[in-house]
């Protein structure tokens, strides 16, 4: 897929003093993007729906200053952040309703303070392994070619005794990584879905073909890896795409010996993620219609629409069977 460029990109000034700063600005300027040396962002477009729009071509560059990491269940044991957004626009995305009305991005530049933190908690830990997750609110390869953040993390784990990562992604510019001395210690995960799913809804994201050769490159490159299948939607002739995705996912990894996971969950909604999706994707094909769904109430304290239970159960053993009927000895994390 073609790299992401933004449309203009905001530099901190105080990242100016900082090596990966200087660099990144001669990248920048040798991508002629329109540069302002400042850590507040303006974007008024004189609609919502324009600066949703204006924001997803938005970049600051800033420092992370987060010393305390949060948990990361049942992905990870932490998180920590690389950065925040990202270029797709992914209709349901489940941080519409969290990354506010103007969502740019952020890409921060202080990895060597974020690896600090990180290794500290390791160290409390010893001698068990400690494991963190890079991409709970971004997608660090959309915007690796900006910052080349998550090459010096891959590294950095690679050379840890007791420390994992784990990240997730829905673009395959993986070439940086493929010659990387990893260890297998960084678990690459790829959110797969149906044509149907990918075509309708993950716009400005790599195509179905296009993350199928990623994860051929990824697996060949001897990382371990997962899938996330999400969003699972019911839709006319969901089973049948649903099987073409696992059976072209086995013809990908018919080489591959080491162990694979699978995570799934299905498509929700909170009433606050309809209205700002109905408000941003006006053509929207999402089923949205909350009397076909059964409300849940979530981990995070609000209500969201799931598929009743006989569908949700459907769901699950089919999905589940295309997958066991597919890869031997798969696991499968969980079903929500």
């Amino acid at each position: 897929m073609k790299l992401f460029v933004p449309d203009i990109a905001y530099i901190d000034p105080k990242v100016l003093k900082l090596d990966s700063g200087k660099k990144v600005l001669k990248y920048l300027e040798k991508l002629r993007v329109p540069i302002v040396n400042s850590k507040k962002v303006v974007i008024d477009c004189g609609s919502p729906e324009k600066n949703y729009a204006a924001a997803k071509k938005t970049v600051l560059f800033t420092t992370n200053g987060q010393k305390k990491l949060v948990s990361c269940r049942p992905s990870a044991d932490y998180q920590f952040s690389l950065s925040s957004s990202c270029p797709a626009n992914c209709e349901y995305c489940y941080l519409q309703t969290t990354q506010g009305e103007k969502p740019f991005m952020k890409i921060f530049l202080n990895i060597e303070e974020i690896l600090e933190v990180i290794q500290c908690y390791i160290d409390e830990n010893m001698p068990n392994i400690t494991s963190f997750e890079c991409a709970s609110i971004t997608d660090p390869i959309a915007l690796e070619h900006l910052s080349g953040n998550l090459k010096r993390c891959i590294e950095y784990f690679g050379d840890s005794l007791s420390g994992r990562l784990r990240l997730v992604t829905k673009f395959d510019n993986v070439e940086p990584f493929l010659k990387l001395k990893h260890n297998k210690h960084t678990k690459f995960r790829f959110t797969l879905n149906s044509r149907y799913v990918i075509n309708n809804f993950e716009h400005n994201t790599s195509g179905f073909k296009e993350r199928i050769e990623a994860v051929k490159k990824i697996a060949g490159a001897g990382y371990p890896i997962g899938f996330i299948i999400a969003p699972i939607m019911i839709y006319d002739n969901w089973k049948d795409e649903y099987k073409e995705l696992f059976e072209t996912l086995k013809i990908a990894l018919v080489d591959y010996k080491g162990e694979i996971s699978f995570e799934l969950i299905q498509h929700r909604f909170t009433k606050a993620a309809k209205e700002l999706i109905v408000q941003r994707f006006k053509n929207t094909l999402l089923d949205l219609n909350e009397e076909n769904r059964l409300l849940k109430w979530g981990p995070y304290g609000k209500f969201k629409y799931v598929y009743k239970k006989p569908d949700s159960e459907d769901m699950n053993n089919y999905i589940s069977g295309l997958i066991n009927n597919n890869f031997n000895g798969a696991i499968i994390e969980y079903f929500t």
